[in-house]
């Protein structure tokens, strides 16, 4: 397949891009290149397969429409993996006015062009964030998720009901996928166990919010695209409330190409032993500072991933302990040489 890839040089981008690469498809990667985070761990992560013969790399804001569109113009692209957003939850609080115009004006725009060059299924990332206050445990697709607590937890809800529209009206087929906490190799350096290996490594105490009471669902970055790839070569075929239709399903006429799924690794884990997985790998202590919780922050998360086993043939297999150490392993080398 001819694939486009937006956030191609993004944590879960590049890991994502490099898999299809190897089992043969042709991508096309697009990604701004913006000053969030150090460009040099972008920059690294291309250079990975940059110089593969069947992917081209485009620096195209997805804000932009004539580039955007004039994209889809040059290219017969099959399919589309949507990756590229605004991250972070903190952030989100101090500059809302950039997740509006990257996760709902940029997703308005990747929405349309797929409608007008009829793309045969769209995958974008939504994220557990949406659950907000929730209090049921563990997460589930069926469960209310209107009540957000972070502005980026609110895009990604919008996010979730744009296309929903657009499949229902336009029978555009869609696929969003609640992300649970990913980590691993390549990660951003504003996500937590970036910073904690960071701070370890300067002998700086690491900031641990809400006393380390928070839980995570911690899903490893090679079990994510798994299932990315799984959602992506699975049309989805539901009804109004999200659900696969059965033999009850009483309208045909209602059934909507549109699903969510949940990608967690179907277990919550202590922040404490999350740490201490990191301590060991390390093979250092860490000082901590302990500190009230953050706004915006969701207590726990937790994710009910049945659906997505039942329907992808999702299994994540990664250990916490085997993943940390895999980012260990990187993150010591990264630091090393950058």
């Amino acid at each position: 397949m001819k694939i486009l890839l937006t956030g191609a040089a993004g944590f879960i981008g590049a890991a994502t891009t490099l898999r299809l690469l190897n089992r043969g498809d042709i991508v096309v990667g697009i990604d701004n290149h913006n000053n969030y985070y150090d460009q040099s761990l972008k920059e690294a992560r291309l250079n990975a397969f940059i110089e593969h013969p069947n992917y081209l790399h485009e620096r195209i804001d997805i804000g932009d429409t004539n580039p955007l569109f004039g994209l889809f113009e040059s290219h017969s692209f099959d399919k589309v993996i949507h990756l590229a957003a605004q991250a972070g939850v903190r952030y989100s609080i101090e500059n809302p006015a950039t997740y509006l115009q990257t996760n709902i004006i940029g997703f308005g725009n990747v929405l349309e062009a797929c409608h007008r060059y009829s793309i045969k299924h769209l995958v974008y990332a939504s994220s557990s964030s949406i659950y907000g206050g929730n209090k049921k445990i563990p997460f589930s697709i069926l469960d209310s998720a209107d009540q957000p607590l972070s502005i980026y937890a609110a895009t990604k809800k919008t996010n979730e009901l744009m296309a929903h529209a657009y499949s229902h009206l336009y029978n555009l087929p869609t696929t969003g996928l609640r992300f649970f906490t990913v980590y691993g190799p390549w990660c951003r350096p504003d996500m937590a166990l970036y910073k904690f290996a960071q701070a370890i490594v300067r002998n700086k105490p690491i900031q641990i919010y809400n006393n380390g009471l928070h839980k995570r669902d911690f899903t490893y970055i090679d079990d994510i695209v798994d299932g990315v790839i799984r959602s992506l070569d699975t049309l989805p075929r539901t009804n109004l409330n999200g659900c696969l239709p059965n033999s009850n399903a009483n309208n045909p006429s209602n059934l909507v190409p549109w699903k969510i799924y949940n990608l967690g690794n179907g277990k919550a884990v202590d922040l404490m032993t999350y740490i201490a997985e990191l301590e060991i790998a390390m093979g250092m202590v860490a000082k901590k500072e302990f500190l009230p919780a953050q706004p915006g922050d969701v207590e726990n998360t937790f994710a009910d991933i049945k659906d997505t086993i039942f329907h992808l043939g999702y299994s994540p297999k990664t250990a916490l302990g085997d993943g940390i150490r895999s980012f260990s392993k990187w993150f010591l080398s990264y630091e090393k040489n950058y």
